[in-house]
């Protein structure tokens, strides 16, 4: 199984930015995908997340702001990245889940300067 989340970087207060999480080896359209998000010394936390028939649930923080999808023709899950604010700066990592097995990717680094 692997899991390659790509489109991090630097961007301004307000800016935007468009992760992508490329999957295989799992039966993508079956599995629930997230986005997690971790800074150094506090636990990782849940972004968002989609479900293989398209629901999808956000973290109060970026409500409104963020947006998760997904392509099950590309196996890939998206995290459109709106008025992003430096508190949103942290490793953000892609996860896989179905039938109580999960599955993580390498972290992309998101950093937002104010």
């Amino acid at each position: 199984v692997q899991l390659q989340a790509s489109g991090g970087g630097l961007v301004q207060t307000g800016g935007s930015l468009r992760l992508s999480c490329a999957a295989s080896g799992i039966i993508f359209r079956l599995n629930t995908m997230s986005w997690y998000r971790q800074t150094p010394g506090a636990q990782r936390e849940l972004v968002a997340a989609i479900t293989g028939g398209g629901s999808t649930d956000y973290a109060d923080s970026v409500k409104v702001r963020f947006t998760i999808s997904r392509d099950n023709a590309k196996n890939t899950v998206y995290l459109e990245m709106n008025s992003l604010k430096p508190e949103d700066t942290a490793v953000y990592y892609c996860s896989s889940y179905r039938a109580g097995r999960s599955y993580w990717g390498e972290g992309t680094q998101v950093t937002v300067s104010s």
